[in-house]
């Protein structure tokens, strides 16, 4: 007959391995959400847009202080240059030189396009992370050797409007693809990462592409040119005064 303490043995063995699962995708995911940033960071990056309207393109220098500052300022196409937008946690301003006027960008505009790309206001200043503002397990599917697929469900208090987020990386964190579902499970848009390059001992993607599923045919593509991490920052760069100059 088989003792009891087998038996307590057999039945709270698999518990362990569960627990070291959990502890390897969110140690995926932290290396996901700071896979394009450090404590501060300085870049310089493309955006291209193609709709069925028009093509643009766009040249910008930015910088950050963790998820809850930045600041990016326009440089091409010569329309555009001096342009600026400001985040400070969950606020946001535009500068725009031509009236020489600073405008805070309201509530209920936080859904619309930024600067006419498939990126809106809100995705600027949300800084929630996937390791900390949601739950996650494997997702549902065949598993790809080198890869892992991770599910993200929002949890009740995170302010964003997906239903849940999968998310591929590489087996050391490095950012695949991200692809948002809409509380029905319909797909709503696709983040692909590519062209991966080292920066300060990490493996960073510097071309990522906005694909919405609604509007076949069209993107938004962020290309970086130069990225420096760990950048000291002057006092003051986060501010409105620094937003105009």
């Amino acid at each position: 007959m088989m003792s009891l303490g087998l038996q307590l043995v057999l039945l709270t063995a698999p518990a362990a391995p569960q627990a070291a699962d959990d502890q390897t995708l969110k140690s995926l995911l932290q290396k996901v959400d700071d896979s394009n940033r450090g404590e501060s960071s300085r870049s310089v990056m493309q955006m291209r847009v193609k709709t069925k309207r028009y093509e643009r393109s766009m040249k910008m220098e930015s910088w950050s202080k963790g998820t809850d500052y930045s600041l990016s300022r326009f440089l091409e196409p010569a329309k555009d240059r001096g342009m600026a937008t400001l985040k400070v946690k969950d606020k946001l301003w535009n500068y725009l030189p031509n009236t020489d006027r600073t405008m805070r960008v309201p509530s209920a505009m936080m859904s619309g396009s930024y600067m006419g790309s498939h990126i809106t206001n809100d995705d600027l200043v949300q800084g929630t992370r996937l390791s900390e503002d949601y739950t996650y397990a494997l997702a549902p599917g065949i598993a790809v050797a080198g890869q892992k697929t991770i599910r993200c469900t929002p949890k009740p208090k995170t302010p964003v409007v997906w239903g849940y987020v999968d998310v591929t990386m590489t087996d050391d964190g490095v950012p695949i693809e991200q692809v948002f579902y809409s509380e029905k499970k319909v797909k709503v848009r696709t983040m692909t990462y590519t062209e991966i390059k080292e920066v300060g001992g990490k493996k960073v993607p510097h071309r990522i592409r906005f694909v919405p599923h609604d509007k076949p045919g069209e993107f938004t593509e962020i290309i970086i040119e130069n990225l420096e991490l760990g950048v000291k920052l002057e006092a003051g760069l986060f501010s409105l005064q620094a937003l105009r100059d």
